[in-house]
């Protein structure tokens, strides 16, 4: 037998430092956690987020892994060898057995009761370590269709359809999908032509026709559709909100077809379709005149919510794999945790994490507030602005956060089979499109600013959550967050103003716009920990996202304690034993 290379050997020290339970190793998520929940009921809680860490580190990722061989993946079976029509879709074997450990966890049977959303939050976050994996997206459809139904559905619908979907047992449960895209139609929603036509004169059954052009789940039981009933208005305003079922009540499959799965750059595991409708039965939900708000504002915005959690998740991941990989790399004589730049890379990568971590479990919980019933309209606002503006800014920071981490490997982190930073990052480019880009989402915010004025609510939140942090050693964190928001808040004015500008700048102005919503809700966090954690970190992650995203004209060139800084937060990522000084 050959002696093994002695450069793998700090490789496969690498891999054996990496966390056998995700939720045990994330001490910033356990005391976000804690200070939404309190410390009794963390103790209910944790043993089931401690159970599914583990299951995520030690039996989904590696189970995972080879599903993401080309021939393993998705592939579209339309009839059975007699030649019946099925529209199937096949899987590794693997898929169902992850889709087991998933489902059982409870991540959807959280939601048979309202206000669980941190733990069904945490649950999700927790799976998205490994990416979107072929469930993460089906857990946000079936999550929205489901809270459709919860909310606008009719009792019929609601007593056939909705248990299914919130089952805890992955082989009995139901998957959702949603169909709103179509060929001429994007985010051009108002252009669909897919049609309803009435199949009974009491207008309770209708038959879809058209194509849609973006099915993902398309292996789902139930879809969710947009579609224009007979004589309803062009735009927004004349499309219903349809459940159409996969299998008609008789075990027959409902009518349509696949035309293909499309290959996509990323979320490879998810079926991803293009589909004919030739008179699919369906069902509506809520009024046919309320289709669009139900469509957007309860289904998209379920899915943009989740979007931002596992953006989240995945930027943890980059963090853990490029942190784990730096100390256990060396060059020129030391571990390249020890070279500034390396340190920058991963303080950064910190730095959005917690920042991401900070304004989705704030979401979650004005969310749990809204689905309670105890949100007023201030707070109703605010959720409006926050949904999208969060979705925006954590696609486009995950994928910041992953290009840097794999940028600590080097060569190294391009390559498939050596970590699974690739594939996080087609996933990501992926989430950052879905649900709308962020120019559409950018957009949204500007024009609920301009039409709707929540900009009054969205100012007096930000206020307030500022004027909560009273602890002195963030005094200037705070002044220099509201100097920003003051700077922000003319601009704003001028530009929704101006339907020119807002185009221009929307961008821009939403991303300003997160900045000091994250460092606000970082500095909530970071005043929690100076009363409840006798050695905190986060007003050190404040104070650097401060000074690296809000301070006008800062430039670490002329910070003599740049690198001062860099080595100390770095140093708190780092085991003891591997903590290295400057080898400049």
């Amino acid at each position: 037998m050959t002696q093994e290379h002695p450069g793998r050997v700090p490789l496969q020290a690498w891999e054996a430092a990496k966390p056998k339970n995700v939720y045990a190793h994330d001490e910033n998520l356990q005391r976000v956690l804690c200070a939404y929940v309190g410390e009794d009921r963390m103790s209910a809680l944790e043993p089931r987020f401690h159970a599914f860490g583990e299951t995520v580190a030690s039996i989904i990722d590696p189970l995972l892994r080879p599903e993401y061989r080309p021939e393993h993946q998705p592939r579209l079976r339309r009839f059975t060898p007699l030649g019946e029509r099925v529209e199937a879709v096949e899987f590794h074997p693997n898929h169902a057995e992850v889709g087991r450990h998933i489902w059982s966890s409870g991540i959807m049977a959280l939601q048979r009761e309202p206000g669980r959303l941190l733990e069904q939050a945490t649950l999700f976050y927790l799976l998205c370590y490994v990416g979107e994996g072929g469930h993460a997206c089906p857990i946000a459809c079936t999550a929205g269709l489901a809270r459709a139904l919860q909310w606008h559905g009719s009792p019929e619908l609601q007593g056939q359809y909705l248990p299914p979907l919130l089952e805890e047992e992955y082989d009995r449960a139901h998957r959702g999908a949603q169909f709103l895209t179509e060929v001429q139609g994007g985010s051009d929603v108002g252009a669909n032509i897919v049609r309803a036509e009435p199949a009974d004169d009491a207008g309770d059954v209708w038959r879809i026709v058209g194509e849609k052009w973006f099915c993902s789940v398309i292996d789902a039981d139930q879809f969710l559709m947009t579609a224009r009933p007979r004589g309803a208005p062009e735009g927004t305003r004349g499309l219903g909100c349809f459940l159409v079922p996969r299998r008609l009540p008789d075990g027959t499959l409902n009518h349509f077809s696949i035309r293909r799965l499309k290959e996509k750059l990323g979320t490879r595991l998810l079926a991803t379709a293009e589909v004919d409708f030739d008179g699919a039965l369906a069902w509506p939900i809520g009024r046919l005149d309320e289709g669009y708000k139900i469509a957007i504002g309860v289904v998209l915005n379920t899915s943009r919510w989740l979007n931002a959690v596992a953006c989240a998740g995945i930027m943890r991941r980059a963090l853990v794999e490029a942190s784990t990989f730096a100390v256990h790399r060396t060059a020129f004589g030391h571990p390249i945790a020890a070279y500034p730049m390396v340190q920058e890379h991963l303080v950064t990568i910190r730095a959005l994490t917690e920042a991401a971590v900070a304004s989705t479990f704030y979401l979650t919980a004005l969310f749990n507030r809204l689905e309670l019933g105890l949100a007023d309209g201030a707070e109703r606002a605010f959720w409006r602005f926050l949904v999208n503006a969060n979705k925006y800014a954590t696609a486009v920071d995950a994928g910041e956060a992953v290009h840097r981490a794999i940028d600590v490997l080097g060569g190294n982190g391009t390559i498939e089979d050596f970590s699974v930073l690739p594939r996080l990052y087609r996933d990501q480019l992926v989430l950052e499109t879905w649900e709308g880009t962020p120019n559409v989402l950018a957009l949204q915010v500007m024009r609920d600013f301009a039409r709707l004025e929540i900009g009054h609510h969205v100012w007096r939140r930000l206020e307030s959550i500022l004027a909560e942090v009273k602890e002195p050693r963030l005094r200037a964190e705070v002044r220099a967050v509201q100097v920003a928001l003051d700077r922000l808040r003319p601009l704003v004015g001028e530009t929704i103003g101006s339907p020119v500008h807002m185009h221009a700048h929307a961008r821009r102005l939403v991303e300003r716009l997160m900045r000091v919503t994250q460092a606000a809700c970082l500095l909530r966090e970071a005043a929690w920990e100076c009363r409840h954690v006798s050695s905190s970190e986060k007003p050190d992650v404040v104070a650097f996202y401060v000074r690296r995203f809000l301070t006008p004209g800062y430039d670490p060139l002329h910070d003599s304690a740049w690198t001062t800084t860099l080595g100390q937060l770095t140093s708190t990522m780092l085991p003891t034993s591997r903590r290295q000084g400057d080898p400049t």
